[in-house]
């Protein structure tokens, strides 16, 4: 068996965003919420995610704001409340970088996320 040379790898700036986006995505709660967020295509507020994930608002705002470190999810100041929506973009982009890290082409470059 072969090893890979150094320059097939990607680079690493690519390599540690992708690592971001799955320890973003490593939690289950994470999951559902992104989950919710792209089937209801509109922003929301934190009390409506609650209902929906049936968790305590403290739990769902740690992982909101984890989620947003990333760029999955954006929030939206409205009033003195916060909203969140799912980053079509970024999102769109997860499974490209799922695609690269398992030896496939990635059809959308990292730079649009």
């Amino acid at each position: 068996m072969e090893g890979v040379a150094v320059g097939d790898l990607f680079d690493r700036a690519t390599a540690e965003t992708y690592a971001s986006w799955f320890r973003a995505l490593a939690d289950a709660t994470r999951v559902q919420i992104v989950e919710y967020l792209a089937r209801q295509a509109r922003p929301m507020s934190v009390g409506e995610i609650v209902a929906a994930v049936g968790l305590a608002q403290s739990t769902v705002s740690q992982h909101l704001k984890i989620l947003t470190e990333v760029r999955f999810v954006l929030v939206e100041p409205v009033g003195t409340a916060r909203h969140y929506r799912i980053n079509d973009a970024c999102v769109g982009c997860f499974p490209s970088a799922a695609d690269v890290v398992m030896g496939r082409p990635a059809p959308t470059p990292v730079a649009a996320c």
